[in-house]
């Protein structure tokens, strides 16, 4: 049986209920937080080591799944809304003038919603990387968020040192 992410938010958040029941204090349920989190990042960290591995692969089809999906939504997108509104109008004129029977209907448009939920999806992780790049953060320099000890001093360093040249 297969988890998707859906599934393992669920679980989360039904354990977090669980622990707002059973612990009272408040360093408690920062304790509890801070160990969900903890979790939680070594999740997203062990799915980063599996994006790198497929993207290093040298058989397409193990790295090139996602630039495919990125051009079938490309295509997608361009098909329902460049391609079909000039096939509709052209079937419209062809039939006026006899050559497409009346009988006959156009080709369907795709559906919307799922086109939606697709696109949309991969443009949201795009978006947050045109973002970082936006505000120009080297994201080779991203690190682990620092131990409580450390975070005083961290503070105290300059800005340039924490995050690297660009900033």
């Amino acid at each position: 049986m297969s988890l998707g992410i859906a599934g393992i938010g669920a679980i989360f958040e039904g354990v977090g209920k669980v622990a707002d029941d059973l612990i009272t204090s408040d360093e408690e349920r920062l304790k509890a937080g801070l160990d969900e989190k903890q979790i939680e990042a070594a999740l997203v960290q062990g799915q980063l080591e599996v994006n790198k591995a497929e993207a290093s692969n040298p058989s397409m089809f193990v790295a090139g799944w996602r630039p495919f999906i990125g051009w079938v939504g490309g295509f997608a997108m361009a098909y329902q809304f460049i391609l079909y509104p000039f096939l509709v109008w052209i079937w419209s004129l062809l039939q006026a003038k006899g050559v497409v029977p009346q009988h006959l209907t156009p080709p369907p448009p795709l559906d919307a919603d799922i086109l939606w939920t697709v696109v949309t999806g991969m443009l949201g992780i795009a978006g947050m990387r045109s973002f970082d790049k936006m505000q120009q953060t080297d994201t080779r320099a991203v690190a682990p968020a620092p131990k409580p000890e450390q975070s005083t001093k961290q503070a105290d360093e300059p800005k340039a040192r924490r995050h690297g040249p660009r900033g």
